[in-house]
């Protein structure tokens, strides 16, 4: 198996199909319950049983890592979840301080016209891979992408240089936005698949079959 870096942003695929937990990354906005003061929470990655969050309250933002435990999210006082990927539950317990409650929506990634938006995949005659990129969004200098390789797939968090995207130790590059290749290191050896992008799926029916 393909060895996992620790700068790798990884959700195990049997976390994945039991607590959905790719639904809670992204960026999370609302108001408190009561005195209906503004609080945000953002989930910037998800690697095994650490999340790196930022919690925006009282005009300051916290930044760290939260522990993740099934489909919640515990940083500090903080435990945020979500059913239904849109709607976010934040609680706040300390002590003697009491709870409060918060709904809080996500919210839509900015607008971009990266080339590298959209699904990838490929094979290569040279050496007998396979691959799939799929690039969720992008946001200045990063961007939510999952990768495919060797049969194991990774999501998270990847760094944007102009048309090329580098996650843990995979990446993709484009010149036109419609071929390009994904190039990713097992050990020592690197391997090189030439990939296509495919057509957006029509209205919902986007599921992903393999999964």
């Amino acid at each position: 198996m393909p060895i996992v870096t620790q700068s790798t942003s990884q959700i195990s695929p049997a976390n994945e199909r039991m607590y959905h937990q790719s639904a809670l990354l992204g960026e999370w906005k609302g108001n408190w319950a009561g005195n209906n003061q503004p609080v945000g929470f953002k989930v910037v990655n998800i690697r095994g049983a650490r999340a790196q969050v930022e919690y925006t309250h009282n005009g300051h933002t916290e930044r760290g890592f939260a522990q993740v435990s099934g489909s919640l999210i515990t940083f500090g006082s903080i435990t945020v979840g979500t059913k239904d990927g849109k709607n976010l539950v934040l609680l706040f317990s300390a002590g003697g301080a009491g709870k409060q409650t918060a709904t809080l929506a996500k919210q839509a990634p900015p607008a971009s016209d990266s080339r590298l938006m959209g699904s990838w995949g490929g094979y290569s005659s040279d050496n007998g891979k396979s691959a799939s990129f799929r690039v969720l969004s992008v946001n200045g200098n990063e961007a939510e992408v999952s990768v495919t390789t060797d049969g194991i797939t990774r999501q998270g968090t990847g760094i944007v240089y102009k048309n090329v995207i580098m996650f843990g130790q995979s990446q993709i590059a484009t010149d036109d936005g419609q071929n390009g290749k994904i190039i990713y290191q097992v050990g020592t050896k690197s391997f090189m698949v030439p990939v296509t992008k495919y057509p957006p799926a029509d209205s919902s029916s986007s599921v992903d079959r393999t999964a």
